[in-house]
């Protein structure tokens, strides 16, 4: 099942921009109150590659991230999706053309069901019709149920799809996160800090899902982590930044030796 895309038949993409990067961001910066959150940032997001986003805290990661989702409006530069520049759109309006995420520290409703909460993931998909209204027409309900079932499975949420999210593990709570972006049919997923405060288990467990969404849903990723080992395992390519500018990019294995990098995360070459 891993190269099936359960909604493929659901996307519209120009033909024009399939022969582009995914995504481009070119001398992206942005500062406030005259500290600079970000200098000069480029790089592209391939289809169905995940990209993964490394740098000490405070180095800017989600701050690029609240860039890219429209949340910040940079003060320079460009963020190229699918062939348009999401620099002219809000954050609704970014999520549905196809870029969903999760955050760092969760933002999910705790006293809602785990089912409730992934089909607010769906809330922008949702065709209105009032005539099916009327006659209480509940196909394109079904539909969607239909769609955040298969997350469940896949997530393997079954055990809690009715519980309230408020009293599932954190480790449960951070899949239920990751499902509800899920939902929204990305075609790019933003996952900042998708491991973090999980055992050592938990994990392998997640990383484990993050490759299969790449691989089933046709995704492309781009990952903030900061276990390095789990990021440089997962990632096709990387990009370091500190203090808000670029320190590496490139293979993992060749950014897990840059100097920079290193020095950076241990304060020495």
């Amino acid at each position: 099942m891993a190269d099936i895309c359960p909604w493929n038949h659901l996307r519209f993409i120009n033909p024009i921009s399939k022969i582009m990067a995914l995504l481009e961001v070119s001398g992206l910066s942005i500062n406030f109150g005259g500290i600079q959150a970000l200098t000069d940032i480029a790089f592209t997001v391939e289809r169905e590659e995940i990209l993964g986003l490394i740098g000490p805290n405070g180095s800017g990661k989600t701050t690029l991230f609240n860039c890219i989702s429209g949340v910040y409006t940079p003060d320079k530069g460009d963020i190229m999706f699918a062939g348009e520049n999401l620099r002219r759109f809000s954050p609704d309006t970014i999520a549905c053309k196809g870029v969903a995420r999760t955050f760092q520290n969760l933002r999910l409703f705790l006293n809602m069901t785990v089912l409730d909460n992934l089909l607010l993931g769906r809330h922008i998909k949702f065709a209105k019709n009032p005539f099916h209204a009327l006659l209480r027409i509940r196909s394109e309900e079904l539909r969607h149920r239909r769609i955040v079932e298969e997350i469940i499975e896949f997530l393997d949420l079954q055990p809690f799809r009715q519980n309230r999210v408020a009293d599932c593990p954190y480790g449960v709570q951070k899949r239920i996160e990751m499902g509800r972006a899920l939902a929204m049919e990305p075609l790019l997923l933003l996952l900042d800090e998708p491991i973090a405060g999980l055992t050592a288990e938990e994990k392998q467990e997640t990383a484990y899902y993050i490759t299969e969404i790449r691989g089933r849903y046709k995704t492309a990723i781009l990952l903030v982590e900061h276990d390095l080992r789990i990021a440089f395992k997962l990632a096709d390519r990387m990009i370091a930044l500190n203090y808000g500018s670029e320190i590496a990019q490139g293979d993992p294995k060749e950014v897990q030796q840059t100097p920079a990098v290193i020095k950076a995360y241990l304060g020495e070459e």
